[in-house]
């Protein structure tokens, strides 16, 4: 199986960075996430979650890095993790570790809404300094 890796972009809209790593299990999702076909976007990465799930089965290490995101994207990103709890359902090895600017409450409590959203058991919020 492939990773999966996108190089995030600035323009009109942005991309984030992707990084999906078959053989590992880590993955990342970092940067702006303000796109215009965002379904397709976050599609092709759940996509390869899939074949991750069915083909090698192994834990999963989702980490987010997220600066912003449009509401579009936060769907997209709820979709995301809800497929990722289908995972952690079915008995899968599941962490999931969204990481958020100590000082952005706004991006705080989106994540707690995600977290709420989805249900995941381990999913940990983690603030950190942009200064790191």
């Amino acid at each position: 199986m492939e990773n999966l890796n996108i190089r995030g972009e600035r323009s009109e809209f942005f991309t984030p960075h992707v990084n999906m790593d078959a053989e590992t299990g880590k993955c990342e999702i970092s940067g702006e996430s303000y796109l215009e076909y965002t379904g397709e976007f976050y599609d092709q990465i759940i996509s390869w979650l899939n074949q991750f799930i069915t083909e090698v089965n192994r834990p999963l290490v989702m980490n987010f890095r997220l600066t912003y995101f449009n509401t579009s994207s936060f769907k997209a990103i709820l979709n995301l993790l809800n497929y990722i709890k289908k995972y952690e359902k079915q008995g899968g090895n599941v962490l999931v570790n969204w990481y958020y600017p100590e000082d952005d409450y706004d991006m705080l409590r989106e994540a707690e809404d995600l977290s709420e959203g989805s249900g995941l058991n381990n999913m940990v919020l983690i603030p950190y300094s942009l200064d790191d």
